[in-house]
């Protein structure tokens, strides 16, 4: 009987041990995500509008951690479907300093300044926050295909602007403007590992 119960108490303080040496690895040697697109690609310089009609560029981003998304106010498919879960992303984040979200239109001719805002008040987006960006369709669709990566382009007209833009991912960009995930915004458990990725990088980056 003494000899079953040393064994178990070797067991469990071997488990212990274990456990504790695995939490100090962890600690100091925390998961990291990749880092996606060719080698040194980041996320380049733009100028759109928000919904209080406020200019934002790269500069907004300064430091931040953001999730990019690209939809439109009319959009009866995926959109809302995305939106509704990206309230889930920024309550859990709206306090939090190092932390935006870009919500692109793929339609800026109807969706205006205007029509922005009347949109985002459906999720009490504080636009310093959650931004709801309009401008130029050009420069908002070269910013999904060659800066955010999230649709692709005919290899036989690598230039040319596609007519529509229509994708559910959501694109999660670190402070050095690099890509470190993609995640379909209609999947509640992707979007859950966002959150998760996002904690990540806020232990990456020493945030609190």
């Amino acid at each position: 009987m003494k000899t079953h119960q040393i064994l178990i108490t070797f067991f469990v303080v071997l488990a212990v041990g274990f456990l504790s040496a695995w939490k100090y690895y962890y600690n100091q040697h925390p998961r990291t995500l990749p880092v996606s697109g060719q080698e040194g690609h980041r996320i380049g310089s733009f100028s759109f509008v928000n919904q209080d009609a406020q200019t934002i560029t790269e500069a907004n981003m300064q430091g931040k951690i953001y999730v990019a998304e690209y939809f439109f106010t009319t959009c009866k498919s995926i959109c809302p479907v995305m939106n509704e879960n990206m309230v889930v992303v920024y309550t859990q984040f709206r306090n939090d300093k190092n932390f935006a979200i870009l919500s692109h239109t793929v339609d800026p001719e109807n969706d205006t300044v205007g029509q922005m805002k009347k949109y985002s008040l459906k999720f009490d987006a504080d636009a310093t926050k959650w931004m709801f960006l309009t401008g130029a369709k050009e420069p908002l669709y070269r910013m999904a295909l060659n800066d955010y990566l999230v649709s692709v382009v005919d290899s036989s007209k690598p230039n040319q602007i596609p007519n529509f833009i229509h994708t559910e991912k959501f694109v999660l960009i670190d402070p050095d403007k690099r890509i470190r995930g993609f995640y379909d915004g209609t999947n509640k458990t992707e979007v859950q590992q966002l959150i998760g990725d996002i904690k990540l990088l806020k232990k990456e980056y020493k945030y609190n």
